[in-house]
């Protein structure tokens, strides 16, 4: 009896502590679980404030960054920061992303 109930604890423990190393692996996957959606609004204004076009400007990027969880720095360029950001590409081939 006293062998069954240590092997329960010890089965108990080990999927506790799967369950914490995936998540601790999901957000090292999603840059390291230091960007999160609330980020993107702060981002994107400063992303889009040098362009005349800021409304579309701004949907899109909002859009890219829901997505992939970054935004390139700067107001222009600089994409490479973020691959998810500067791979997602418009049926046309074109960059969605700003």
């Amino acid at each position: 009896m006293g062998s069954s109930r240590s092997s329960i604890v010890l089965l108990l423990v080990s999927l506790l502590l799967l369950i914490t190393l995936s998540s601790v692996a999901e957000a090292y996957g999603r840059g390291g679980g230091k960007f999160r959606p609330s980020d993107c609004q702060p981002k994107c204004t400063y992303r889009c404030s040098a362009t005349s076009h800021k409304k579309p400007c701004m949907f899109f990027c909002l859009k890219c960054c829901s997505k992939c969880l970054c935004v390139p720095p700067g107001t222009y360029g600089n994409k490479q920061v973020c691959p998810c950001y500067n791979n997602w590409k418009t049926k046309e081939g074109g960059p969605k992303c700003p």
